[in-house]
């Protein structure tokens, strides 16, 4: 009997408490997407018996009810009518839910693993480089190695190595711009503002002080006309005013001023408030916790290293410890050698080996490859690409790093551990304490080893806490599991879907016609319960199994006809000639990204063969956008077979066997 889509829309209606209740509401190729205001009128005996609904969960701020394809959207349409409810795209859904976050930390580090994320390749390979050209220059510089730096060679790689990080506020302001919903180019010149040539840099404020100040209410309040390079904070901060302005200047500037005016007035706005307010008072904040710094370096038995080597890292994230030259050269000056400078190299040590424990634990090939040189990066004392790139990002490997730095810091204060200069840490470190090598070696190895046991103990990867227990949707009553942004959901089967299955009689499996389906990509084959994204893990959409893509190409994997294209192009749902029901959803979550890595090459109701070219994926816009592309291969009408067998555990060639059906 066909689903009443009104009488299924008006239950879940009912059951969430009404529209009144509603934030926002879309869906995708299989699944309801609902923000709620108010979770506690949420009735979920009646969202898990709901009509047509196959099962439902709550992961990223969403409650998703899933009810599969050529369902959802006629239950959607329904929805919003019954509801008087505004229609909107996955990606305000999800800016919505992103809004309901409850914890204010977590949305901090989900803001900067937003910024980061998209720059990581940069400041890895410039971090790996730029320790390696740094310790080279120190050797050479003191005579442990000699060196021929005169050549164009050695020049343009020099060159290469620091200018990711000459220019980060660029790229952070673009990246941040971008994530806070402004136009990324005017983010970008926000970066260049704060780091323009004639502020002076902000790298020679310690050796030489401040040379200008420029008075903005004579005699009351001046601000000096320093730059912000190494900076984090305030450029982010700088990227939100612009798109707090920018937004409603959008909104009420007429449409044939608003080319000219809004970026103006936007980018003046932003500059006056970031080079008045937010600067200054950042310079104020780092002075202050400079000053908290040297009483904390006084405590007895270590403790205030401990505290300090713990907290290093975090300073690395708001760009305050570009100020520590200060404290090296001040205690040169007063005891003819640094006992700040091992702290710091603890601190980096500690990142080192927490991110060195991400690269040899995970099983996804993209983290190792950030991971490692990240960490190697990291050991030779430039510590951005494994804070940004993997420990802050991860936030447990982080803490990791954190705890073992204290530790190394502390037992360096207790040993007496000094350095005869600055300007290197890490590995290279050991240069500046040759009277004390050994304390040296022990103080790396405690901060090292034990950030790395820690971080190696606690990681996991994003795939192994997504993933769901596979569970037959015949006799399944609830499924526990790791939702995509890691929040815990349970994933509920209906009662009246439950029904339905059970409803299947065995002569019913045996009309269905046994045949095999062929792999649509290639890649490498893993089992549903791998998927990291609860409905597909748990089998609620039927059995199947997916594919981690190596190729941007998806085929038919069987002669058909294409019965559902999803318009931002993600899923594909294709009924054999043969009666089987396919789903191919590429990737999870590309729902969100509105179709843009995606170029179709086949409509509903065409009759495709097999190895037709069905789909066009960019997969390297997929991950730079931080979701995954496994791709599961789904058969949505398992209860019509008897058996249904996935082929996984290796790679497969587009038309490979994958999936047979009995």
């Amino acid at each position: 009997m066909a689903l009443d889509y009104k009488e299924a829309a008006s239950q879940i209606l009912e059951a969430i408490g009404g529209g009144g209740n509603v934030v926002s509401a879309a869906h995708c190729a299989t699944r309801l997407r609902l923000v709620l205001a108010d979770d506690s009128k949420v009735d979920q005996t009646k969202v898990d018996n709901a009509l047509g609904a196959k099962g439902n969960f709550k992961a990223s701020g969403q409650l998703q009810v899933i009810y599969g394809t050529g369902t959802v959207n006629k239950v959607y349409d329904e929805f919003i009518a019954l509801g008087h409810i505004t229609a909107a795209t996955k990606a305000e859904v999800k800016e919505a839910a992103a809004q309901q976050q409850s914890n204010p930390f977590m949305r901090a580090i989900k803001l900067l693993g937003d910024v980061f994320v998209p720059i990581i390749p940069a400041i890895v390979a410039s971090g790996l480089l730029l320790g390696i050209m740094s310790a080279l220059s120190f050797m050479d510089s003191n005579g442990f190695i000699s060196l021929n730096t005169d050549n164009a060679w050695y020049q343009i790689l020099n060159l290469v190595s620091n200018t990711a990080f000459t220019f980060l506020q660029i790229l952070i302001g673009f990246s941040a711009a971008k994530a806070f919903g402004a136009n990324p180019y005017l983010g970008a010149v926000i970066g260049m503002l704060l780091i323009n040539p004639a502020l002076q840099n902000a790298n020679t404020v310690a050796t030489e002080g401040v040379q200008q100040t420029y008075a903005v209410i004579p005699g009351l309040y001046s601000i000096e006309w320093t730059g912000y390079q190494g900076h984090v904070i305030p450029i982010v901060i700088a990227a939100g005013i612009l798109a707090f302005i920018e937004k409603r200047l959008h909104k009420v500037v007429p449409e044939a001023f608003d080319l000219f005016v809004t970026p103006l007035v936007s980018v003046a706005a932003t500059a006056y408030i970031t080079m008045l307010a937010v600067g200054p008072i950042f310079v104020w904040a780092e002075n202050a916790i400079l000053g908290g710094i040297q009483f904390l370096l006084t405590l007895p038995l270590g403790l205030g290293s401990l505290i300090m080597g713990a907290l290093y890292a975090p300073t690395v994230v708001t760009g305050i410890h570009q100020m520590y030259t200060t404290i090296d050269l001040g205690q040169i000056a007063s005891y003819g050698v640094t006992y700040w400078l091992p702290l710091a190299s603890a601190a980096n040590i500690g990142q080192a080996g927490a991110a060195l424990a991400v690269a040899l634990k995970t099983r996804d090939v993209k983290i190792r490859s950030l991971a490692l040189p990240s960490s190697l990066s990291a050991f030779m004392g430039i510590t951005e690409p494994a804070i940004f790139g993997v420990n802050l990002r991860f936030f447990k490997p982080f803490v990791a790093g954190c705890i073992g730095g204290g530790l190394g810091a502390m037992f360096a204060s207790i040993v007496g551990l000094a350095a005869a200069g600055t300007g290197v840490t890490g590995i290279f470190g050991i240069l500046l304490c040759l009277n004390q090598p050994l304390q040296y070696v022990l103080m790396f190895a405690i901060a090292g080893v034990v950030a790395f046991g820690i971080s190696y103990m606690t990681y996991r990867d994003p795939s192994d806490e997504d993933a769901a227990e596979s569970v037959q949707p015949q006799t399944q009553v609830a499924v526990t599991a790791i939702a995509p942004d890691e929040d815990t959901a349970q994933v509920r089967s209906s009662a009246a879907a439950d029904a339905a299955v059970a409803a299947a009689t065995p002569e019913a499996a045996h009309t269905a016609v046994a045949e095999t389906i062929a792999a649509p990509l290639a890649g490498t084959a893993i089992p549903m319960s791998e998927v990291p994204d609860p409905v597909f893990a748990g089998e609620i959409m039927g059995k199947g199994a997916a594919i981690k893509p190596t190729e941007g190409k998806l085929v038919a994997p069987a002669a058909g006809t294409i019965t559902v294209f999803a318009e931002t192009g993600h899923a594909i749902g294709l009924t054999t000639d043969n009666g089987c029901e396919i789903l191919m959803h590429v990737g999870i979550d590309t729902v969100t990204l509105e179709g843009k890595p995606f170029t179709a090459h086949a409509k509903v109701g065409d009759h495709v063969q097999p190895g037709q070219l069905l789909l066009e994926i960019d997969l390297a816009a997929i991950e730079a956008a931080g979701l995954s592309t496994v791709t599961p291969v789904i058969v949505a009408n398992t209860p019509a077979y008897s058996g249904v067998t996935a082929h996984v555990g290796g790679n497969v060639a587009v038309g490979d066997a994958l999936i047979e059906v009995q």
